[in-house]
């Protein structure tokens, strides 16, 4: 990717940063911006080989590869154990970006409480664990910045995924509460929204010619979004330029919502 276009920001270089769903679409994209900014970045996902392809094609274009872990997120003592090896390998970590999420369509008629629980347990359980590991070590630098990723599904009444988007618009009560039990410590938790992303997944599971109607119907700006707008503004919010913006959602979906 080529991010020579695109704004530094110069007090994330050296920053430890950790992102769950690192591998491919946005949580790639996050990856390499932060790795392009000079930080230290260490990711999970459960796709080892996506992650090792990324890891490679960031040595190659940076000269340094992002620390990866292979990591079920719903194994939350496992992550946890990620969390502070990070931090005891590269320095504590400064901003964690809760990226990994799963939107796989379902019909609410044929839900059972096991499923229910399972994309509970991908969708918003993760957000909570990963915190409880990473804020005392944020505290320990006397502050940083936690990201965690909504959806504007909830906003615009999507359906087709009922409990995707229960857990989506329920992320920013996390982040709301959370806000307020750190802001103290100097950490800053934030919501972004994304909207229709056009990751290669989607454009495989989800995007056809109607999909494409759709999007030039309700998004006021022309275009398509890329993985790369929501990664800019992941690393708005990990600066010091976002000091002040705690408790909030941020949205970019093209005007959708």
């Amino acid at each position: 990717m080529d991010l020579t276009n695109f704004g530094k920001f110069p007090n994330l270089r050296g920053k430890t940063v950790f992102v769950t769903g690192g591998g491919s679409g946005i949580g790639a994209a996050i990856v390499e911006s932060f790795v392009d900014q000079g930080a230290r970045v260490a990711f999970v996902d459960i796709d080892e080989a996506a992650s090792a392809v990324l890891c490679e094609a960031l040595r190659a274009q940076y000269g340094t590869a992002p620390q990866f872990s292979r990591c079920d997120i719903t194994d939350s003592a496992a992550m946890q154990a990620i969390i502070d090896r990070v931090g005891r390998d590269l320095g504590n970590i400064g901003v964690l970006v809760n990226n990994a999420a799963n939107d796989m369509r379902h019909d609410w008629k044929d839900m059972t409480p096991g499923y229910w629980d399972e994309r509970m347990a991908i969708n918003l359980r993760p957000m909570f664990f990963a915190i409880q590991a990473a804020a005392p070590q944020m505290k320990r630098l006397g502050g940083g910045s936690i990201i965690n990723f909504g959806s504007i599904s909830w906003k615009v009444a999507m359906g087709g995924a009922p409990a995707y988007t229960t857990a989506k618009a329920a992320v920013h009560g996390l982040t709301r509460g959370f806000a307020r039990e750190l802001g103290q410590d100097g950490i800053r938790v934030n919501t972004v929204l994304p909207g229709w992303v056009m990751t290669e997944r989607q454009k495989k599971l989800w995007l056809d010619e109607e999909g494409e109607k759709t999007i030039d119907r309700q998004q006021c700006l022309k275009g398509r979004l890329q993985p790369i707008d929501l990664a800019r503004m992941v690393l708005f919010l990990a600066s010091d330029d976002a000091r002040m913006c705690s408790a909030q959602e941020f949205t970019v979906d093209g005007g959708w919502a």
